[in-house]
């Protein structure tokens, strides 16, 4: 403010200044136009009001305000700043649509994807989303844990696709994580379960996109038939026609991890669908959790028969595991070179769960110059020491 007030004072010296066949009085136009680019309507009515008041003493210093040239550029100075005002009154309202639409858009992601506790039972649990649509929080990737009578469960997905697109199935398989993670005792019988759940909804998203198919070709069919002659067999347009149907309902799946840490200190049960295998950091260094029998990724389930095989390993006080999505390992700098986690998680493998993931977060952004293609997901499970949640202070 303080810019555009010294701007109209230097403006009306110098053109009171000036020759008289120079006229710098126009230029005060300037101080609303810069206003209204930090401020609200009413400082950018009042900064239009101060140029005019401005023009009013520079017409009254030179030539006086009955010359056509100084009545012209009063009534165009009029115009332009009431134009600005208007325009800046329109783009107030567009900002508290756009602040209001946005609140509720991010309860909603709140809501979808609930923040993991920093402590459940006996681990210290930090985790971060990176989305790859603008303005959104949460996309296609999601995790969740709940606990059980005897542990802990943990799922970290990604749905095919990326944004906001994929929100519905994120939806579904978290819906169905939480509604039905401490009712199965077996994770083989949750896998299942989440891979039914899934395929219903894929199915059902197919059956409609069916029946909408039919219904626009019947409606084309009687909009191009003349009135009073018979219906002809009308060859079907290509699939990729129709703005709606692009494959999408028999092409959708999600990977996924799911694990089960028990509190006892028994070794950790996994099931990978698909997913990029989890690393497990530990003081003498880092190893992928590769299965050696991954299932297909969930909605799959339908097109052969899956028997979910589940593998073992220890995980004991002091271990972190670090779970992720594929747009981690498959983000690229300008050089199209891939994210080199193992080789950075290795180097950081000593920090604690929330100093690793910042640091992580901070070198992918700086990989990849600031912007991801495709959502990205961390999470970092540590068990506690034997002493309790007293470790889990220091992050």
């Amino acid at each position: 403010m303080v810019l555009t007030l010294a701007l109209i004072a230097a403006i009306t010296v110098v053109d009171i200044l000036s020759p008289p066949d120079i006229h710098l009085g126009p230029l005060l136009i300037v101080a609303p136009a810069l206003t209204a680019s930090f401020a609200g309507p009413r400082a950018t009515a009042g900064v239009a009001l101060l140029a005019l008041a401005a023009l009013t003493v520079i017409g009254l210093t030179r030539d006086g305000l009955t010359t056509a040239n100084h009545q012209t550029q009063l009534g165009a100075q009029l115009a332009v700043s009431a134009l600005i005002v208007g325009l800046r009154v329109l783009r107030q309202r567009h900002e508290r649509e756009l602040a209001r639409v946005r609140s509720v858009s991010e309860a909603a992601q709140r809501v979808l994807l609930r923040p993991l506790p920093e402590l459940i039972g006996p681990l210290h649990l930090a985790s971060v989303y990176l989305a790859a649509e603008a303005e959104a929080q949460v996309g296609g990737d999601l995790y969740a844990a709940a606990r059980t009578a005897t542990g802990t469960r943990l799922l970290v997905g990604d749905v095919r696709g990326k944004g906001l697109s994929s929100l519905g199935d994120a939806a579904l398989l978290l819906g169905a994580f939480r509604a039905a993670a401490h009712l199965h005792a077996e994770l083989p019988d949750l896998a299942a379960y989440l891979d039914g759940s899934v395929s219903w909804d894929l199915a059902q998203l197919a059956e409609q996109s069916r029946q909408a198919r039919q219904a626009r070709e019947a409606r084309q069919a009687r909009l191009s038939r003349p009135s009073g002659q018979p219906r002809r067999a009308r060859p079907r347009p290509p699939a990729g026609d129709f703005p709606d149907e692009s494959g999408e309902a028999g092409e959708s799946f999600i990977t996924a991890v799911l694990l089960d840490i028990p509190d006892d200190g028994s070794p950790v049960r996994l099931i990978d669908c698909g997913h990029p295998p989890p690393l497990l950091l530990r003081p003498e260094g880092v190893s992928t959790l590769a299965a050696h029998r991954p299932a297909p990724p969930l909605g799959l389930g339908e097109l052969a028969p899956v028997r979910y095989e589940v593998e073992t390993f220890p995980f004991r006080p002091g271990d972190r595991l670090l779970i992720y999505t594929d747009g981690v390992i498959e983000a690229r700098d300008a050089q199209r070179r891939f994210y080199p986690l193992i080789e950075r998680v290795t180097a950081w493998r000593a920090d604690r769960p929330t100093a690793l993931l910042h640091r992580l977060r901070r070198d992918l952004l700086a990989h990849v110059g600031g912007r991801l293609d495709d959502d990205a997901a961390m999470v970092v499970v540590e068990r506690l020491p034997d002493d309790g949640p007293s470790g889990s202070r220091r992050s």
